[in-house]
């Protein structure tokens, strides 16, 4: 009857999982900084907060006259690209926020087995069939015998590449496809861009791509993600933005259900990973990240990037926090990237930390 007499169907309703406490949080913690942020729920992978900035406002180009016109076409030629969303569709060198799926590897095949005892890392390590040496940033991981601990505590790159090597090329690229990378259709439904890590590589690219660099690459939604499965006993949830849909009289049409993406590992490998990420925040380079009441672990990641690292360092965090003295599935998990920064301190215990523990904060309050 409708065709016939051309009545307009009334439209229903998409109703996503974005939380609006936790998503003001991170475009707040962003402001003026080209960045993103994802925040997931570990539990189910629901999509807290996805924020990308520079953003802009659809309601200049909603419609169809001169002035959207021109606000469309000033957008397209804005070279900051307010239009991409950075939380799915653009991938990063994640540094040495890639050192937790390092270490998860390292746990999960045995190559660590305490990680409060040596690793056995070699100081200066030479990269395999190289003369080159893998440099630490901090002179305190200029040592032989750093336990996993220490290493991750530090981020010391020496030792983490020198693991990616002995877990080998293919358990590192299982471990990291367990958390997304190398996924073409990773959709929530919007699709995310393919976060890389490559499948053939000789064992010094695999060291740098064990620390986060190399041709390593990832969205935030994909780090997200691993800080979600550490959180979460080692669960990788299929990452979720609807929550249901609707009819236009509030009739729900459907649910989406909570998926399983993979089971990285299992939880004791997970309790060792949240000892690692813990210690990274009360000890090591992640405390602008402490919250007050709360336990929280993260791993900080300052990526270099451009010719002969010439361009202002990806700066990133990510992190997940639960009540104090809680042993419940941590509540909230994030990952934060700011991209281009006016900063003179470009790194991301001091430009990432802060935002995350600010979205991290939100959740709690709820």
């Amino acid at each position: 009857w409708d065709a016939i007499t051309r009545n307009q169907q009334p439209g229903g309703d998409v109703v996503t999982t974005i939380d609006p406490a936790v998503q003001r949080a991170a475009m707040q913690g962003l402001g003026g900084q080209q960045g993103a942020v994802a925040a997931i729920e570990p539990a189910t992978g629901r999509i807290l907060a996805l924020a990308s900035t520079p953003s802009y406002d659809p309601g200049a180009i909603a419609g169809a006259g001169a002035a959207d016109q021109a606000a469309w076409e000033k957008l397209q030629a804005d070279p900051d690209q307010p239009m991409l969303n950075r939380a799915l569709r653009q991938i990063y060198p994640p540094g040495s926020t890639f050192k937790v799926v390092t270490a998860a590897a390292a746990l999960a095949n045995g190559t660590v087995t305490d990680i409060q005892a040596p690793t056995g890392a070699p100081f200066p390590y030479v990269m395999p069939g190289t003369t080159t040496t893998l440099n630490n940033d901090t002179s305190a991981c200029d040592q032989e015998g750093l336990s996993l601990d220490e290493a991750m505590t530090l981020s010391c790159n020496s030792v983490l590449g020198w693991l990616g090597v002995q877990t080998g090329l293919d358990r590192m690229v299982a471990m990291a496809k367990n958390f997304g990378f190398d996924d073409a259709k990773l959709d929530v439904p919007v699709r995310a861009a393919r976060s890389n890590f490559d499948t053939r590589m000789n064992s010094s690219q695999l060291a740098l791509s064990s620390i986060g660099q190399y041709n390593t690459a990832a969205t935030p939604l994909v780090m997200a993600m691993v800080a979600a499965g550490v959180a979460a006993d080692g669960q990788v949830m299929h990452p979720q933005l609807v929550d249901r849909l609707t009819k236009a009289d509030g009739t729900q049409v459907q649910l989406m259900r909570p998926a399983l993406y993979r089971q990285a590992f299992g939880p004791g490998v997970a309790a060792e990973l949240r000892r690692l990420m813990v210690n990274v925040v009360n000890n090591g380079t992640g405390g602008n990240a402490q919250i007050p009441g709360a336990e929280v672990g993260g791993k900080t990641g300052t990526a270099e990037h451009g010719v002969d690292n010439s361009g202002t360092p990806y700066a990133w965090f990510i992190a997940w926090a639960r009540p104090a003295g809680s042993t419940a599935t941590p509540p909230v998990a994030v990952a934060v990237v700011v991209a281009d920064s006016t900063a003179t301190d470009v790194t991301g215990g001091r430009l990432a930390a802060p935002i995350a523990k600010a979205v991290m904060q939100a959740v709690l309050d709820r």
